[in-house]
């Protein structure tokens, strides 16, 4: 019998396909969404999507939404105190798993390990170690519609927020870059796919720089 689980949410590309595979493959009963924000901003933890698409997500894909408010600036013991309380509702639910979309970071991995053992909470990685090449281009074919929401200008130009993540996104990618953007080289948000009943309508807002990063708000019409 598969694990009951809560999957790690961003509101990107990463978790969707971990709960497509999830739920195509068997490999867990998702039974909700755990998501970090930004109560400052109303916004998404690091992506800066908007809370009124995460929610829209979360009811595109039938799922309830645990949200974890997190305080700007957010301070290590606070990040930590505010999962801790978030986890008392998972255990609550009878979970015994929690899903990461994780692709190859071994720290970040060990660190969701480690964190999760004391709590009697196995962590599932359903997309570790897939090639990262493939993995953007079976994103792509299962009809995920995703756009860039989160730009690192040190490591690609800002002018990729925004765009739309598909083949030619990814024949336009720097040498370098992750097709994933695993490294951090961006963020992104999704809008339509196969874990959805149906696709959210969006629109592109304006683009802006915030805190080192390039910023492009996603907009649910």
């Amino acid at each position: 019998m598969a694990p009951k689980a809560v999957l790690s949410w961003s509101s990107g590309k990463d978790c969707a396909m971990a709960l497509h595979v999830c739920r195509s493959e068997g490999l867990a009963d998702i039974v909700a969404l755990l998501s970090t924000t930004n109560e400052a901003f109303d916004r998404v933890a690091m992506h800066g999507t908007r809370n009124q698409l995460l929610r829209a997500q979360a009811r595109a894909a039938g799922l309830p939404l645990i949200e974890v408010p997190l305080p700007w600036p957010c301070s290590n013991d606070d990040y930590e105190a505010r999962m801790a309380g978030a986890m008392d509702r998972v255990k609550a639910l009878g979970v015994d798993t929690m899903v990461f979309g994780d692709l190859f970071l071994e720290d970040v991995r060990d660190y969701r390990i480690e964190k999760l053992k004391p709590l009697g909470v196995a962590a599932l990685f359903p997309l570790w170690k897939r090639p990262t090449d493939r993995l953007a281009r079976e994103m792509i074919a299962a009809g995920f519609e995703t756009h860039l929401v989160t730009v690192d200008p040190n490591q690609l130009d800002p002018s990729f927020a925004g765009r739309r993540f598909d083949e030619s996104l990814l024949a336009d990618l720097p040498e370098g870059v992750d097709p994933c953007g695993e490294n951090g080289e961006f963020h992104t948000a999704v809008s339509a796919g196969p874990i959805f009943s149906a696709p959210i309508p969006v629109r592109v807002g304006e683009t802006v720089m915030r805190d080192g990063f390039a910023y492009a708000d996603l907009i649910p019409d």
